[in-house]
């Protein structure tokens, strides 16, 4: 119950401060032809976001959802469900269970990331992108999470039982 009301109060948060967001990243579009996401000027901010205020979070988002990912692929290999990529793409009856799982298990992390973005985009950028916040956030979390839950339940496959 406190895990759900701590992911519903980042939920919250990370609404707000992307709602807030919307106007000036329209505005911005209007005025430049296009989204952020979707121009060169993304790209040539990553080393801003690098290098700035923040910068840690590039360590410790992917840091945390390595350590969830691998517990949780240590999980799938003790209840002998199939490897996590090949449950959620290859097996039906499986998937709902797993992507249910997974949700659960960083729902957290991921708002923290496109919140924790949003508020650096500010920092760093003087403005924030809403849409560039709902990719990078993310992408942080989930790479290394399914990475680390595939390895995991892997090497514990492959372990000898003891």
């Amino acid at each position: 119950m406190k895990s759900h009301r701590l992911a519903m109060i980042i939920g919250a948060l990370t609404l707000a401060v992307l709602a807030v967001s919307v106007p000036g990243s329209l505005r911005e579009a209007r005025e430049h032809g296009g989204f952020y996401l979707f121009s060169i000027r993304f790209f040539e901010d990553i080393p801003k976001r690098l290098a700035g205020p923040g910068r840690l979070r590039f360590v410790f988002q992917p840091a945390m959802a390595i350590f969830l990912g691998w517990r949780a692929g240590h999980k799938d290999a003790r209840t002998g469900r199939p490897p996590f990529l090949h449950g959620l793409l290859l097996h039906r009856e499986h998937r709902a269970a797993v992507v249910r799982e997974t949700l659960e298990g960083v729902a957290v992390l991921v708002l923290m990331g496109i919140l924790l973005d949003s508020v650096f985009q500010w920092v760093l950028l003087g403005t924030s992108y809403p849409g560039a916040a709902l990719v990078v956030g993310p992408v942080l979390i989930t790479v290394p999470y399914a990475a680390a839950r595939a390895l995991a339940g892997a090497v514990a496959r492959k372990a000898p039982a003891g």
